[in-house]
């Protein structure tokens, strides 16, 4: 797999708490190190063959520049250690133990997401919180513009 300028971040779009997170990640991101992709746009399949959609619906991914796939917590670790505001939450999931309870965490929210999108109204937070535009908007490349 051919390097690419940014990480690509996987997230469920029609999950209103994704989008949520998604929509901070613009703004925390302020190196444009990652590029977003919903799950339901077709180049996903084509970065990420591997992935099942049962996969990509039960958790955030990262594909690093490298091509190596970061999941759920380990996921947001990797990306928030590229992002100055998030960098002490990263760093505290490096500490012995930290990983495996936030991958819990993780689950659970994963898990019961669409009701904690009802319940906290994701939805109106959405509205208030608008995707910041960045450079990279549109930094994951087609197959076409690949091959050449």
């Amino acid at each position: 797999m051919n390097a690419r300028a940014t990480n690509i971040v996987l997230y469920d779009s029609d999950c209103s708490l994704c989008t949520f997170q998604s929509r901070l990640i613009t703004w925390l991101d302020w190196f444009n190190t990652v590029s977003l992709l919903p799950i339901a746009d077709p180049r996903t399949a084509e970065i990420a063959p591997r992935l099942t959609p049962t996969d990509l619906h039960e958790a955030i991914h990262c594909i690093a520049k490298d091509g190596k796939i970061h999941r759920g917590a380990r996921c947001l670790r990797f990306i928030g250690l590229r992002m100055p505001l998030a960098i002490p939450f990263s760093l505290l999931m490096w500490f012995p133990g930290v990983i495996y309870v936030a991958e819990m965490v993780y689950a659970w929210i994963s898990k019961h997401r669409y009701l904690l999108s009802r319940v906290f109204g994701c939805n109106e937070a959405c509205a208030i919180m608008p995707a910041r535009r960045r450079a990279n908007e549109d930094g994951v490349p087609r197959e076409a513009e690949r091959a050449s």
